[in-house]
Order: C-alpha cells, then sequence, then structure tokens
C-alpha cells in the first residue's frame, strides 16, 4: 500500500518511490558492529521519520512500542499539509545530506542517524531488523523477542502472503480492472481463511506468543474495510484483542487523527 503526502508541486513524501536511475531512492545501510560496517547501536542516536496512518510506518512505530524503545530512538511524524513543514524540512536535509544534491521522492519511514544527519534506511524491512535485532536488546526493560531466530523463516514466509494476500489484494480489488478485482476478491478471502485456521490453534497467527508476524497481519487487518472480516470469528477475536494492547491502539488513534488533504 502507498501513500503520498503532497505539500508542494516539486516535493512530496510517500511510503514507496519509483525508482530512478539518475540517483538512488533506496538507501541501505544497517545498524551494526560486526565487519561489514554499519551505524553503531548507541542509544538515541537514531531518529525515524514517520507518517500517520501509513501502513508501514504503523509497523515501525508499533514495533518501536512493542520493544520499549521510545526513549532509545526518537519519532518525528509526517503529517500531510502545512502541519508537516518542519518535519519535512528535516527529513529532505537528512537525504540530501546522504546524497549530494538529492532531487528524489522523499519515502517514509525513515531511519536516520542524528549524528551525521544522513539517512541510514529507508527500506521497512532493513528497519524493523534492526529494531528488532541491533537495538531491541538495548532497552532498559526486558521484553520478549518479537523476531526469534527459531521463527524468522515463518515470519518472512507470512509477510509475503499478507503483502501479497491482503495488501495487494485489497488494492486490486478496490481499483483493478473487472477481471482482476475477482480474482483479487479469491485471494483476499483465501489468505483471510489461512489467517483465520491458523487463530483456531492459538491465541497469534505462529503459535502462542506475540511475534513480528503479528504487527504484519495486525496493520493489514486494520486497513480492510471491517465488512471482510465478518465471517471470521477467529480473525475478528484476534483483532480486537490487539486493539486493547497499548501499543497496537496508539497506531488506532493516530490513523482516526491524522490530517488528511
Amino acid at each position: 500500500m502507498t501513500e503520498t503526502i503532497p505539500l508542494d508541486p516539486a516535493l512530496h513524501v510517500s511510503c514507496s518511490a519509483l525508482p530512478r536511475a539518475s540517483r538512488p531512492d533506496r538507501f541501505r545501510s544497517r545498524i551494526g558492529v560486526d565487519l561489514a560496517g554499519g551505524f553503531y547501536p548507541a542509544p538515541r542516536r537514531f531518529e525515524l521519520f514517520l507518517s500517520p496512518g501509513c501502513p508501514l510506518s504503523q509497523r515501525v512505530a508499533i514495533t518501536l512500542d512493542l520493544l520499549g524503545l521510545r526513549d532509545s530512538v526518537a519519532t518525528t511524524p509526517v503529517p500531510a499539509g502545512a502541519a508537516g513543514d518542519t518535519a519535512l524540512a528535516a527529513l529532505r536535509a537528512a537525504y540530501e545530506a546522504t546524497w549530494h544534491h538529492y532531487d528524489g521522492p522523499l519515502t517514509v519511514p525513515a531511519l536516520c542517524d542524528r549524528w551525521t544527519g544522513r539517512v541510514v534506511s529507508n527500506h521497512t524491512p532493513d528497519i524493523l531488523g534492526d529494531l528488532a535485532g541491533r537495538l531491541g536488546a538495548e532497552g532498559c526493560a526486558p521484553v520478549p523477542p518479537l523476531c526469534p531466530p527459531a521463527l524468522l523463516p515463518d515470519i518472512e514466509g507470512l509477510r509475503h502472503t499478507v503483502d501479497a494476500g491482503l495488501t495487494r489484494a485489497a488494492e486490486l480489488a478496490a481499483d483493478g480492472t473487472p477481471s482482476d478485482r475477482d480474482a483479487a476478491l479469491r485471494t483476499l478471502h483465501a489468505t483471510l481463511d489461512l489467517l483465520d485456521r491458523r487463530l483456531a490453534c492459538g491465541p497469534y497467527v505462529l503459535g502462542g506468543h506475540l511475534t513480528a508476524a503479528d504487527v504484519d497481519v495486525w496493520v493489514a487487518l486494520s486497513h480492510l474495510a471491517s465488512g471482510l472480516l465478518c465471517s471470521y470469528g477467529h480473525l475478528t477475536a484476534y483483532v480486537a484483542r490487539l486493539d486493547l494492547h497499548p501499543a497496537f491502539r496508539a497506531q488506532r488513534t493516530a490513523a482516526a487523527l491524522a490530517p488528511t488533504v
């Protein structure tokens, strides 16, 4: 799902960017201390630029809360309209510090290094991985791991299933050709049925503990028309239960309050 926040004809923020050959749109440095290099994972070194209501930003924000990193990683919302001008200027400065005379779209989520003023990454899977794997261990309070090593293949597989079977299918069902809509609805309901059957066996999509997969699933479900879930009792109860969790409830509120243009 893509969100664009127009502020000026020559300037915009989006949750995804179209590639151009003249300069990079994707920055994929990592937080790390191994031989491959990376940005050292120091508390309060990093800042996240997020767009209220953007599904990718919601995944990052929920992960940040679940890992207890709000005091270690600064967050700057980039709302639509004039309210986002100051944040947008800071985001553009980070892109320009990363690539000289950068003239491309400003994409969020963006993880930035406050020490150098540069963008570390605007690739959401890498950001999520670094939050959980590099910064999560720095939190003051111990928290259950969102990405247990034994479940990483399942988490990645389910992420692809959710992106294709829920998010992309819902987009095609709404905006595609008649034949595309029919195929998309079949895919959508097949994916919902798969998830519903998974939840018949446990409280979370990968078993007895909340993981990163639940973040992906909840965000995708929260952007579907509510009527789609009526026939799926386990999914309906699952969404209602996670809605009570502070990390997820905060994103319901943020999306509801997000300004529109």
